[in-house]
């Protein structure tokens, strides 16, 4: 059944965002006439973990995740809106791990059988790797192996965003922003449970027939979700590039390792390269009250650089990109980073989307859940969130994405080690001294 129909007021908490732009797309594209966007920044909202130089992507799974890598490198190579943004470089996903090498055989043969292996080889040994990665000539490659991904590369993430937010506008999408456009609450009818608008914590109330709530990694903050997802961060760096060097890396194919980290072709006119690590990432805990709880509870919420823009990352996080670049990027080692920060997101514990009616409140949809899947799929999740309002989306989706409390988080669905607290590790927080006066 329709949750809404063409002329419903539907509004979109987390709108400048990744997830939330994409479903205002998709809505307006189906003709949906009153759609309103609310975030505390402007699109591409600040807080976005997509609001970043570019992000990988690529049709590289198997399974409902394979339909939809499909569909989006489709969108990102072909739709107006998203071609100008898609780099078809190419993309390497090697471990040298024998766990890690089983999951991307499965991954490999999954695709393979669905009819796929075109568009994808299975690379093992120096030789084999540094043909399709030169810039990996110097780096001691024992043991690799992994996934040559041909359909992928990277997106120019911002751009992407940017781009999403000037068709929006065009296609008369309205906005509120700042303070009028910042989560405080719910505002229910008589019944408590049907929702009909949104208070923001200036007190402006934003009436609606439907509620998408999309807000990244700030939805366990705002909103009871009772456990199913954990928002964390993780560090990157950029190293800035001569004319000279970026040439020789242009075309690089997005190069990322399980163990240590990613990175891909420098940007064009900013001459940047980024560089992140990889690892089960940090928590921010601290006491908050999400809407629908009585009291406060201790979670993990967002360190944004947006609004703390001294904060840098980690000492060992940046000893971690610096080895990095020792291993991958020798003649590089000595080159001076900067733009160092954290990027947040929140992720499910089977990393799979949380996209679906909230069970308590009649007139709401969650789509949340990052888990590392979502930029990639920019241009076709917020489809799903369209299917799933017109009563469309396929009954194996609906069931990978359900409402599921219960399954616990130990904060490693991405894998490795317990993610550590900001508040056990240094190097990371450069608040500004603040000089009182003696007059």
């Amino acid at each position: 059944m329709a949750l809404a129909n063409k002329d419903s007021k539907i509004l979109i908490v987390g709108g400048g965002g990744t997830i939330g732009s994409s479903t205002a797309l998709h809505l307006a594209r189906r003709g949906y006439k009153d759609i309103r966007l609310l975030d505390i920044f402007q699109n591409p909202s600040l807080n976005s973990a997509g609001n970043d130089n570019n992000k990988m992507a690529g049709d590289d799974s198997a399974g409902i995740w394979g339909q939809l890598g499909t569909e989006a490198w489709n969108m990102w190579t072909t739709d107006p809106v998203f071609k100008d943004h898609a780099h078809n470089t190419g993309r390497l996903d090697l471990t040298s791990k024998p766990e890690r090498e089983a999951r991307l055989r499965t991954r490999y043969q999954g695709i393979v059988d669905e009819g796929r292996g075109a568009g994808i080889e299975w690379v093992e040994g120096k030789e084999q790797i540094v043909a399709r990665a030169p810039h990996l000539a110097h780096a001691d490659l024992t043991g690799w192996k992994g996934l040559f991904v041909k359909n992928g590369g990277w997106v120019a993430a911002r751009n992407a965003l940017n781009a999403v937010g000037h068709e929006l506008r065009r296609l008369g999408v309205k906005s509120a922003f700042g303070s009028s456009g910042t989560f405080k609450e719910l505002i229910l009818g008589a019944d408590g449970r049907t929702v009909t608008g949104v208070r923001m914590v200036d007190g402006t109330e934003w009436c609606g027939d439907l509620v998408v709530f999309a807000a990244g990694a700030w939805s366990p903050a705002l909103l009871d979700l009772e456990g199913q997802c954990e928002t964390k961060g993780w560090g990157y760096a950029h190293i800035r590039l001569t004319p000279e060097e970026a040439k020789k890396l242009k075309g690089m194919a997005t190069t990322y390792n399980h163990e240590l980290g990613f990175i891909m072709e420098p940007e064009e006119g900013t001459l940047e390269l980024k560089i992140v690590n990889e690892f089960a990432g940090y928590t921010h805990m601290q006491q908050v009250r999400p809407f629908g709880l009585n009291k406060d509870v201790l979670m993990s919420v967002p360190r944004a650089h947006a609004i703390h823009p001294t904060d840098t990352i980690t000492t060992e996080s940046l000893e971690a990109i610096k080895n990095l670049i020792k291993l991958w990027l020798p003649d590089l080692v000595d080159r001076p980073l900067f733009k160092m920060a954290m990027c947040w997101c929140t992720d499910t514990v089977d990393m799979n989307w949380l996209m679906c009616e909230h069970p308590k409140y009649k007139g709401l949809v969650v789509a949340t859940g990052d888990s590392g899947q979502t930029f990639k799929m920019f241009p076709v999740v917020g489809k799903q969130v369209a299917d799933l309002i017109e009563g469309k989306l396929p009954e194996d989706r609906k069931h990978l994405w359900k409402w599921r409390p219960g399954a616990g988080d130990n904060g490693t669905a991405r894998g490795g080690e317990k993610a550590k607290d900001l508040s056990e590790v240094e190097g990371w927080r450069h608040d500004p001294v603040i000089v009182k006066s003696k007059l």
